[in-house]
């Protein structure tokens, strides 16, 4: 379509203010309100940010889109900031300082370079629960993270000094996504344009795959990895194809006492179950307006986990509401009204939107729930975790005295997930009040801890006279972090390692987070349930995860009476009441001001200058050999060894853990030649700015099976011409020595769970050139691109498990430069070792030009530092290439 610049523009006035907007119902009419509101705000965008024809072709594509529900398509999205945390920042900046540095040396002030877009970093993924059950506990555990983090925290500072538009929030200001709905998301925001001021959709990336919780609040934002932040911050766009887009209809409301984690987990089950992978979902019907902003960014939180890029509810009244309630000012909400009723951008309960699919929920229908124990989409009814439990046939050893065969080890109120609702954590501490009034304890196996995502929770439980009841029961407040939820759990009771370690106990983990693939809350611990904080507590009081607790009790009390859930669980009308008298607007913003200005963070000394001083003893931190102009493309045609083989659900957790590093393994004898103490290494996450060691981290993980050949030491695979068994970074060192290529083979949903840059940055050290997967988790697909590795979709039939390659057979990929387009046939055969070939059809995971043009480029990095040398007039290479 042809579009007129001259209508672009409408005018809203707001309290005496003046603004230019673009006025989509102006310009496309009731066509506008069938597409789903996400589709609107990519619409908005385009409009706003290209122009002449490849502005009408976006257009035109957006618009098409309602013909089919579907589109190839590609446009160009740009946001309008970065939301970034620890462990994702540090190596993403860590690769900046290292570009600097290549700049520096091919001749180029290293200080051209500089992030384009708001950078924001929160310090939230390194908190581990080393202290639990007192009320200092929030102190001292702050002292051990900055005793054992200082060195990436001082590079942070160094980063937020030399880089423009790089701001640090530090630790124990809450977690990023909740510091993301609390304190920076606008949903709405102004920026000047020729002088006038434009009033613009708050639109945002997040190096988390939970970003999508500020879609609770009507801000479209999603995941990617660090690599894809990397190609934003620089200013190129994201190029995506237009996303098919799920409807969720919501009906009816939710009972009372079932809460927003219920529907969370109902919604990842009913979406897991039709094949989500990688679309947009949004949430509409008559249904949304019963739910709070709270109980929605719960439900968008857990998108990744139902396979979505977003989990999107349009602006509302319960927006607004919210707005006001964490202290942004009247004139902010009222912009946020009126633009969004101007734009057509409001939500409307009974609008008929076209969608690519959908499904119904009805809310009523909704009961109390758990997931697990192993997947967050395995949905159970709260009364199932013990027939779950005992169809596993675990055996002990020998009875326990005390403890039941599936003892709760880790109980943790914890992640973004399930602590940025206030009503959720006022019913977890009036269910505490309950069992206190009882005299109920939780037994001493059990290790309990409640880490909110913001430090104005404490404030709110504290107004309400709820953290003495929490305290109580041992639920104390940790601190302000992700802990538990991100694999933080601190060190497992003595009691449950040593009876673990004799086989009398299967411990299993119940925590508020989002994830429980096996190993991802402590590497000991295989078994976990996802549940509402209340839950939590009432499995921690139980002691006990082979329990039916709506038969059982949940304890007996001291007086002999055996007290059962029914009697613990708080009324809606008690919830209610306590939410009246704790919240207080002004807690959101002060508490964060008193946070942020921690002095423990403020006495780190921090470098100087435009370019880091790197350490050559540093544990932590390292410049990456793969910052460099040189890092060529992959592409080609080449035989290649499998250096892995692995089945299905390969998590990056898997890839690249982040829990603590244990002292017994090959990483920790690295790091004690240097100088370490074995028993105080930290966490993997804590050693992301060192590729030394997370090249040694790679795919270390007790529950990942290597086909290849079954039953090897952790993290180790076989050498196929000597027949050897060795680390798997030793082994692809001698292939790449022998000249020899190697990829990986992998089955369903391969890099599902966080968006770890380094899982695919490891590979990339290893020497892999593609990876072969029946499908692929997206943003780890994406970061796979990122570092320049081919993702190749195997076709049906041909799964690890069938294609049964033995030691010996090798794998021929015909994947020319010139020849790589989106979605492209790649060839691929397999040469047996006895002689036979057999060939296979595969298709790049490959989804949009962008995409093959950093494949060709060799991956983000060589693709930013060749557009600066070229923009700055260098060579195409370095100079000392």
């Amino acid at each position: 379509m042809s579009i007129d610049p001259a209508q672009l523009a409408g005018r809203l006035t707001v309290n005496g203010a003046d603004a230019r907007f673009i006025d989509l119902p102006a310009l496309f009419g009731e066509r506008l309100f069938q597409l789903p509101t996400v589709l609107r705000l990519l619409l908005e965008n385009v409009l706003r940010h290209l122009q002449g024809s490849e502005r009408e072709a976006a257009v035109a594509a957006i618009l098409g889109w309602l013909e089919r529900g579907t589109s190839e398509a590609e446009i160009a999205f740009q946001p309008g900031r970065v939301l970034m945390h620890d462990t994702t920042s540090t190596p993403a900046l860590v690769d900046v300082a290292a570009m600097r540095d290549a700049l520096a040396e091919a001749g180029i002030d290293p200080a051209v370079l500089n992030p384009r877009l708001p950078v924001d970093v929160s310090v939230d993924h390194s908190l581990a629960v080393e202290v639990y059950g007192r009320r200092d506990a929030p102190q001292l555990n702050l002292q051990h993270e900055l005793r054992r983090n200082s060195e990436r925290y001082c590079f942070l500072r160094w980063a937020s000094k030399a880089l423009r538009g790089v701001r640090i929030n530090p630790p124990g200001t809450g977690i990023m996504h909740t510091i993301n709905l609390e304190q920076l998301a606008t949903v709405v925001t102004t920026e000047q344009r020729a002088g006038e001021t434009w009033a613009v959709p708050d639109v945002m990336l997040g190096t988390d795959s939970h970003t999508p919780m500020v879609n609770g609040i009507g801000v479209l934002g999603w995941g990617v990895g660090g690599l894809e932040a990397q190609t934003v911050m620089f200013g190129m766009p994201t190029m995506l194809r237009i996303p098919d887009v799920i409807g969720v209809r919501l009906t009816g409301a939710l009972r009372p006492g079932v809460l927003a984690t219920d529907l969370a987990l109902t919604v990842t089950q009913r979406l897991r179950a039709i094949g989500v992978s990688g679309e947009f979902v949004e949430f509409h019907g008559p249904g949304v307006s019963t739910l709070t902003a709270g109980e929605r960014a719960v439900v968008a939180n857990m998108a990744p986990e139902y396979g979505a890029t977003t989990g999107f509810f349009a602006v509302d009244a319960q927006t607004l509401d919210y707005l006001r309630t964490t202290g942004r000012s009247s004139d902010h909400v009222a912009l946020v009204e009126a633009y969004t009723q101007r734009a057509g951008l409001w939500f409307d309960p009974e609008a008929r939107l076209r969608f690519t699919r959908g499904i119904e929920i009805d809310l009523g229908a909704v009961g109390l729930h758990i997931a697990g124990p192993q997947r967050p989409q395995d949905l159970l009814a709260y009364s199932d975790a013990g027939r779950v439990l005992a169809a596993r046939g675990f055996t002990p050893t020998a009875p326990h005295a005390q403890m039941p065969r599936h003892p709760v080890a880790v109980a943790a109120i914890t992640s973004c997930t399930n602590t940025s609702d206030p009503v959720l954590l006022i019913a977890a501490g009036l269910l505490a009040r309950k069992a206190r009034q009882r005299e109920l304890k939780v037994p001493a196996w059990v290790k309990t801890s409640l880490s909110p995502g913001s430090p104005a929770a404490a404030a709110y439980l504290e107004r309400a006279g709820l953290i003495e009841d929490l305290s109580a029961v041992g639920f104390d407040i940790v601190g302000y972090g992700c802990a538990t939820c991100i694999g933080n759990p601190g060190p497992l009771p003595d009691v449950i390692r040593e009876e673990r370690a004799r086989g009398t106990i299967h411990p299993v983990a119940a925590i508020s987070g989002n994830r429980n693939f096996p190993g991802r809350v402590h590497p000991d611990l295989d078994l976990g349930f996802l549940m509402s904080p209340p839950l939590v507590i009432a499995f921690a009081l139980a002691g006990n995860a082979e329990i039916d607790l709506s038969r059982e009790p949940v304890q007996v009390a001291p007086d002999g009476e055996p007290v059962s859930l029914a009697m613990l669980w708080p009324t809606r009308e008690e919830v209610a009441l306590h939410m009246a008298q704790a919240l207080d607007r002004e807690d959101f913003k002060r508490e964060f001001a008193i946070a942020s200005a921690n002095p423990m963070w403020q006495a780190l000394q921090a470098p100087a200058g435009d370019r880091f001083p790197w350490d050559p003893k540093s544990t932590a931190l390292r410049r990456p050999p793969f910052a460099s102009v040189e890092e060529g493309s992959q592409l080609g045609h080449y035989r290649a060894q499998p250096l892995l083989v692995v089945g299905d659900d390969v998590t990056t957790d898997h890839i690249s853990p982040a829990s603590a590093i244990p002292p017994d393994s090959l990483v920790a004898d690295f790091l004690v030649e240097r100088g370490n103490d074995r028993h105080d290494l930290n966490v993997f996450a804590s050693r992301r700015g060192n590729w030394e060691v997370m090249l040694r981290a790679a795919f270390h993980s007790k529950s990942l099976v290597n086909l290849l050949q079954p039953g090897m030491p952790v993290a180790h695979t076989l050498h196929v011409p000597s027949g050897e068994v060795r680390p798997i970074w030793e082994v692809a060192q001698r292939y790449r020595e022998a000249g020899e290529s190697v990829v990986l083979v992998a089955g369903e949903r391969y890099g599902t769970g966080s968006s770890r840059d380094w899982a695919a940055k490891g590979q990339r050290l290893l020497g892999i050139r593609a990876v072969l997967a029946m499908s692929f988790e997206r943003i780890h697909r994406s970061n796979l691109i990122g570092m320049g590795i081919l993702p190749l979709r195997l076709p049906q039939g041909a799964d690890p498990k069938s294609l049964q390659l033995q030691p010996g057979d090798r794998i021929e990929i015909d994947a020319q430069p010139e020849a790589l387009s989106p979605r492209c046939a790649v060839p691929v055969r397999v040469l047996r070792r006895d002689g036979r070939v057999e060939t296979l059809m595969a298709t790049a995971a490959v989804e949009t030009q962008l995409e093959v043009a950093l494949l060709r480029d060799g991956g983000v990095i060589p693709s930013i530092l060749k557009k600066t040398i070229a923009e700055r007039g260098g060579a195409a290479q370095p100079a000392h290439a």
